[in-house]
């Protein structure tokens, strides 16, 4: 790849990084500040077994918040795309799945089930867009336009992509 076509998608990348994290901080913050309702959508999938469901909701949105947080720094950049990527692919699964079992229900992401739109094939398309994001930032983000050209020599910005 030339370096003026890995410096342009470098900095193609730099939105979708930043808005992917602020996508993983918002979705955090409901599930953080109402892990009871949050755990009450996970239940609604029917996918997650009772005993661990309160300890997946507990869990989940403090990691999307550091996922997120670290991809708006740009810090640990390609790890937390993939985190984010591994998300999206569990995410969409779970969708895919309620949907296919007609269940009626919000996705459960940013609101609540009664202040949320229903899923939807919209959901889907919505969470693919979101996961191609990722996959361009895991690709072509290097790390020299975030904290990460500080953790390496090899990313400094005098550095080709």
């Amino acid at each position: 790849m030339s370096p003026r076509l890995a410096t342009v998608l470098l900095w193609a990348a730099l939105p979708l990084r930043v808005y992917m994290g602020m996508v993983f901080i918002a979705a955090s913050l409901y599930k953080i500040y109402e892990p009871f309702q949050f755990a009450l959508s996970v239940a609604t999938y029917q996918m997650v077994p009772l005993e661990v469901i309160n300890l997946f909701a507990l869990a989940l949105p403090w990691v999307e918040l550091v996922v997120g947080v670290t991809m708006v720094l740009g810090l640990w950049t390609r790890e937390s795309s993939l985190l984010i990527i591994g998300m999206m692919v569990m995410f969409m699964a779970a969708l895919l799945y309620a949907l296919s079992r007609d269940l009626q229900m919000s996705c459960g992401c940013f609101a609540s089930q009664d202040a949320a739109d229903e899923i939807g094939w919209h959901t889907i398309a919505r969470d693919s867009l979101w996961l191609l994001a990722s996959l361009f930032v895991c690709f072509f983000d290097t790390g020299r336009l975030g904290l990460d050209r500080f953790l390496s020599p090899r990313t400094t910005m005098g550095d080709n992509p």
